[in-house]
């Protein structure tokens, strides 16, 4: 009997991932891959986390305690970047989408609100009980993902998901073991737990690297620096407007806050102005790429801190002088100019005027200090030059090529 060619085209049924699947290892080289949703979710709680050791370093900043500050916020933003960072190229490798990992994940996100919890008691006082608690938590729900990844290999494969798994749970023992320790003692184990903790998955991927996706890791980096970026403009924009609302002084801030807009806006063009998963091509590139967006991250949050201080600074709330606000700007955007372009630009970057301008982008930036209150708008000013100089410059380099 033919079929009615009126009739609707049936639907396709939609099918539901299974409960529980085999975590074997995800093509090196699958197409379109993508982030999930699961993962955009998971960055936004850990920005949370970032949001909150921003707020405090600009509490200490603006104070004058800048070596309390930066202390808290170099270890904070630590176990933040490192937990999050292990999750990602985790994933990369073994994404397996089912209820366990998704469930797995979600009390990865609930120890890093736990960590973001502990961060205020972790700058002002140094209790570490509730950071530590909220990192323990990550890191052992990370254990037991290797180890389901362990199960599903063999051989050598089987042997690094439990190289992982056992280094990792060492390391949780001793930040267990940190918060018995007296305070006179902490600050010389906490370095060296750190660097445990780096030494992980060196040692773990010695002789075998997993199969994470270079494209798939380049996209994951990017939309957390989107995020980190976008948390500095909403950090710098309530700061701004609890200043208006309690000065009225925005004549004052104006400046503030378009030098900020400026310096953000760059930053987002800087990273992005070149895609770098081909230079992902093994662990060698790898790992100095990711260890390295520790700066990344943490000067791009710490931006974010440093336009609070400003704003403070511009209504006189602030205990420190002009110059030194505008150095809580300047100093993380000089920092993240460097390594952004250590990381990214100079792999793509021909010819020394190409290569020269965002170190010397940086230096300019850092000489802005110098203008005190107007620094930041300068600095601003000269994170737009920058990005002019770059294209001009890569226009002229198509040309080029495109003559030859």
């Amino acid at each position: 009997m033919a079929s009615d060619p009126a009739a609707p085209a049936p639907r396709a049924r939609h099918v539901d991932p299974p409960p529980v699947r085999r975590m074997v290892p995800r093509d090196r080289h699958e197409p379109h891959r993508v982030a999930t949703p699961l993962e955009l979710f998971f960055d936004l709680c850990f920005v949370v986390a970032v949001g909150q050791a921003g707020r405090e370093l600009a509490h200490f900043l603006a104070a004058g305690h800048y070596g309390e500050g930066l202390r808290g916020y170099a270890l904070a933003f630590f176990a933040i970047w490192w937990a999050w960072m292990n999750f990602t190229w985790f994933a990369s490798a073994y994404d397996c989408d089912d209820v366990p990992y998704r469930i797995t994940t979600l009390v990865q996100i609930a120890g890093v609100l736990i960590l973001a919890a502990g961060v205020p008691r972790l700058f002002a006082t140094q209790d570490l009980a509730l950071a530590i608690t909220g990192y323990v938590v990550m890191r052992l729900a990370m254990v037991t993902q290797w180890l389901r990844a362990a199960a599903a290999e063999q051989g050598e494969a089987r042997r690094v998901a439990l190289r992982y798994a056992a280094g990792i749970t060492l390391c949780q023992i001793g930040w267990v073991v940190v918060l018995f320790l007296s305070d006179d003692v902490r600050p010389y184990v906490i370095p060296i737990g750190v660097l445990c903790e780096l030494a992980v998955p060196v040692i773990a991927e010695l002789r075998m690297q997993t199969s994470w996706h270079p494209h798939h890791i380049s996209e994951r980096y990017g939309l957390f620096t989107l995020i980190v970026l976008g948390e500095t403009v909403a950090a710098a924009t309530v700061a701004v407007q609890s200043a208006v609302d309690e000065n009225e002084e925005l004549g004052r801030l104006v400046p503030v806050a378009a030098g900020g807009l400026l310096i953000c806006f760059a930053a987002w063009w800087i990273y992005f102005a070149r895609p770098v998963h081909e230079h992902l091509r093994s662990n060698r590139q790898a790992f100095a790429w990711g260890y390295g967006h520790y700066l990344v991250f943490g000067s791009a949050a710490a931006i974010g801190a440093g336009l609070e201080v400003a704003v403070e600074s511009a209504v006189h709330k602030a205990e420190i002088s002009e110059t030194a606000a505008t150095a809580t700007v300047t100093v993380p955007t000089a920092v993240y100019l460097v390594t952004v372009w250590f990381l990214h630009s100079r792999h793509t970057k021909r010819g020394v005027l190409a290569q020269a301008v965002a170190p010397v982008g940086a230096a300019l930036v850092l000489a802005c200090t110098a203008f005190g209150g107007s620094g930041v708008l300068a600095a601003g000013l000269v994170c737009a030059l920058l990005v002019t100089a770059g294209v001009l410059i890569h226009g002229r380099e198509s040309r080029v090529a495109g003559v030859s």
